[in-house]
Protein backbone atom coordinates (compact mmCIF):
# COMPACT_ATOMS: atom_id res chain seq x y z
CA UNK A 1 0.00 0.00 0.00
CA UNK A 2 2.97 2.39 0.79
CA UNK A 3 4.28 2.12 -2.66
CA UNK A 4 1.24 2.90 -3.89
CA UNK A 5 0.45 5.75 -2.03
CA UNK A 6 4.25 6.87 -2.66
CA UNK A 7 3.33 6.78 -6.94
CA UNK A 8 0.49 8.68 -5.95
CA UNK A 9 2.10 11.43 -4.30
CA UNK A 10 4.31 11.61 -7.25
CA UNK A 11 1.32 12.14 -9.45
CA UNK A 12 -0.54 14.70 -7.27
CA UNK A 13 2.97 16.64 -7.03
CA UNK A 14 3.57 16.41 -10.53
CA UNK A 15 0.03 17.77 -11.96
CA UNK A 16 0.62 20.87 -8.79
CA UNK A 17 3.59 21.38 -10.24
CA UNK A 18 2.11 21.73 -13.89
CA UNK A 19 -1.12 24.37 -12.08
CA UNK A 20 1.36 25.93 -10.95
CA UNK A 21 3.64 26.72 -13.86
CA UNK A 22 0.76 27.53 -15.93
CA UNK A 23 -1.14 30.18 -13.35
CA UNK A 24 2.19 30.98 -11.11
CA UNK A 25 1.26 32.66 -7.48
CA UNK A 26 -1.72 35.38 -6.60
CA UNK A 27 -4.61 33.87 -7.18
CA UNK A 28 -7.22 32.20 -4.86
CA UNK A 29 -7.25 28.88 -3.51
CA UNK A 30 -10.93 27.98 -5.61
CA UNK A 31 -9.02 28.40 -9.24
CA UNK A 32 -5.95 25.93 -8.07
CA UNK A 33 -8.28 23.88 -6.80
CA UNK A 34 -10.22 23.41 -9.50
CA UNK A 35 -7.43 23.73 -12.05
CA UNK A 36 -5.72 20.83 -9.88
CA UNK A 37 -8.63 18.73 -9.88
CA UNK A 38 -9.44 18.56 -13.62
CA UNK A 39 -5.40 17.58 -14.19
CA UNK A 40 -5.78 14.82 -11.25
CA UNK A 41 -8.79 13.47 -13.79
CA UNK A 42 -6.82 14.23 -17.11
CA UNK A 43 -4.20 11.34 -15.27
CA UNK A 44 -7.63 9.42 -14.73
CA UNK A 45 -7.48 9.46 -10.75
CA UNK A 46 -10.76 9.57 -9.47
CA UNK A 47 -11.39 12.93 -6.88
CA UNK A 48 -13.85 14.29 -4.60
CA UNK A 49 -13.68 18.06 -4.46
CA UNK A 50 -15.49 19.81 -1.09
CA UNK A 51 -15.95 16.23 0.63
CA UNK A 52 -17.92 16.99 3.72
CA UNK A 53 -16.32 15.43 6.42
CA UNK A 54 -18.40 15.14 9.59
CA UNK A 55 -16.66 15.21 13.35
CA UNK A 56 -18.31 12.24 15.40
CA UNK A 57 -18.53 12.79 18.77
CA UNK A 58 -20.05 10.80 21.95
CA UNK A 59 -21.17 8.50 19.29
CA UNK A 60 -22.87 11.47 17.15
CA UNK A 61 -22.08 12.36 13.89
CA UNK A 62 -22.14 16.23 13.77
CA UNK A 63 -21.64 18.33 11.03
CA UNK A 64 -19.71 21.13 11.95
CA UNK A 65 -19.15 22.25 7.87
CA UNK A 66 -15.58 20.83 7.67
CA UNK A 67 -15.03 20.43 3.84
CA UNK A 68 -11.94 18.55 2.77
CA UNK A 69 -10.52 20.59 -0.58
CA UNK A 70 -10.06 17.36 -2.92
CA UNK A 71 -9.53 13.74 -1.71
CA UNK A 72 -7.43 11.55 -4.50
CA UNK A 73 -8.42 7.91 -5.11
CA UNK A 74 -9.79 7.92 -1.81
CA UNK A 75 -7.09 7.81 0.15
CA UNK A 76 -5.32 11.27 0.06
CA UNK A 77 -6.35 14.70 1.00
CA UNK A 78 -5.10 17.74 -0.28
CA UNK A 79 -5.53 20.80 1.56
CA UNK A 80 -4.97 23.90 -0.64
CA UNK A 81 -3.92 27.41 0.51
CA UNK A 82 -2.80 30.34 -0.99
CA UNK A 83 -1.52 32.37 1.81
CA UNK A 84 2.24 33.76 2.67
CA UNK A 85 3.49 30.73 4.47
CA UNK A 86 2.38 27.84 5.87
CA UNK A 87 1.78 27.92 9.54
CA UNK A 88 1.87 24.81 12.07
CA UNK A 89 -2.08 25.63 12.23
CA UNK A 90 -2.40 24.75 8.47
CA UNK A 91 -0.67 21.14 9.46
CA UNK A 92 -2.34 20.79 12.21
CA UNK A 93 -6.02 21.19 10.66
CA UNK A 94 -4.50 18.55 8.05
CA UNK A 95 -3.78 15.63 10.52
CA UNK A 96 -7.17 16.46 12.23
CA UNK A 97 -8.87 15.85 8.86
CA UNK A 98 -6.63 12.67 8.12
CA UNK A 99 -7.66 11.06 11.31
CA UNK A 100 -10.90 12.33 11.39
CA UNK A 101 -11.68 10.76 7.74
CA UNK A 102 -8.84 7.83 8.54
CA UNK A 103 -7.24 8.94 5.38
CA UNK A 104 -3.11 7.58 5.72
CA UNK A 105 -1.75 10.90 3.80
CA UNK A 106 -2.49 13.98 3.36
CA UNK A 107 -0.38 16.97 1.18
CA UNK A 108 -0.69 20.48 2.27
CA UNK A 109 0.04 22.64 -1.31
CA UNK A 110 0.79 26.44 -0.62
CA UNK A 111 0.17 28.06 -4.50
CA UNK A 112 1.41 31.52 -3.05
CA UNK A 113 5.04 30.31 -3.26
CA UNK A 114 7.33 31.44 -6.01
CA UNK A 115 8.31 27.81 -6.47
CA UNK A 116 5.44 25.54 -5.49
CA UNK A 117 8.55 22.87 -4.19
CA UNK A 118 8.91 25.33 -1.67
CA UNK A 119 4.82 25.21 0.00
CA UNK A 120 4.35 21.20 -0.30
CA UNK A 121 4.01 19.28 3.17
CA UNK A 122 3.62 15.76 3.32
CA UNK A 123 1.50 14.16 6.04
CA UNK A 124 0.78 11.15 7.28
CA UNK A 125 -2.14 9.83 9.57
CA UNK A 126 -0.02 8.11 12.24
CA UNK A 127 -2.92 6.64 13.85
CA UNK A 128 -4.15 4.40 11.53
Amino acid sequence: MQEGLNKLGEQIIGAAMKVHSALGAGLLESAYEICLAHELTKQGLSIERQLPLPVVYDGIKLDCAYRLDIVVEGSVVLELKATDKLLAIHAAQLISYLRLGNYPLGYLLNFNSVHLRDGIKRLANTRQ
